[in-house]
């Protein structure tokens, strides 16, 4: 599905290092900071469909629990009346509707977690995005320095004016470098723990839907005996 078969190598990029192997760090920001801008656009308009999904998932898993309880209610009330016939009817049904819900639990949990997936690229883009920015404005600002040097140079400036420069236009980049990182910390997760608590949620979800049912019958079986224990 569009960019979610990306969520790793979105996730896992690393700015600094991949800035650090460019020959032209100038030219790498400005062709990533196009890329980052389709996939924030592809983000966003993904998004939409995608938490659509999750909320169609949501309410068929919904109403589905629901048929379940009330064909559990209406079991109980047959056996209560004595139509033992009707009580095994609504049971096998019940059974039937059980079934389903597992199958709808596993297709709502892969929504929820697509879902969940989108946020965190978009936070991992918009972060990304930020720090780009940061540093095209200091490599402007280093190139504006140096043509200021050359001018120097040229008209005969002294090279303690040369290192004067050159360490102000470090300073800069240093500065909002730095800046950058503070502003996006919040986005910085641990990808290992991020993964882990994904891979953590979908097993307990399959845990619980794969937990084993009795037949129509044994349910049959265990009403009446609740409803005689009740009854004397």
């Amino acid at each position: 599905m569009g960019i979610l078969s990306r969520f790793k190598d979105v996730m896992r990029s690393n700015l600094s290092a991949m800035l650090e192997r460019s020959q032209d760090p100038a030219a790498t920001v400005d062709a990533y900071l196009r890329q980052l801008s389709l996939d924030i656009g592809q983000v966003k308009a993904e998004t939409t469909a995608v938490q659509a999904e999750e909320d169609r998932a949501k309410r068929a898993l919904d109403e589905c629990a629901e048929e379940v309880r009330k064909l559990q209610r209406y079991a109980e009330k047959a056996v209560g009346s004595g139509d033992e016939s009707a009580a095994l009817k609504f049971l096998e049904r019940k059974a039937k509707q059980a079934e389903r819900l597992q199958g709808l639990q596993t297709a709502y949990d892969q929504a929820a977690e697509n879902s969940s997936k989108m946020k965190q690229m978009l936070g991992k883009l918009v972060s990304d995005l930020q720090k780009l920015e940061a540093r095209q404005a200091t490599l402007k600002s280093k190139l504006a320095e140096a043509e200021a040097l050359s001018r120097a140079q040229a008209s005969g400036g002294s090279e303690t004016a040369l290192r004067e420069l050159e360490a102000k236009a470090e300073q800069a980049l240093n500065e909002a470098l730095a800046l950058a990182e503070l502003r996006a910390g919040s986005q910085e997760d641990d990808l290992d723990a991020i993964f882990a608590e994904l891979e953590k949620n979908n097993a307990a979800g399959m845990k619980s839907d794969e937990a084993p049912g009795s037949g129509p019958e044994s349910e049959l079986a265990a009403l009446k005996a609740k409803i005689n224990k009740q009854d004397s």
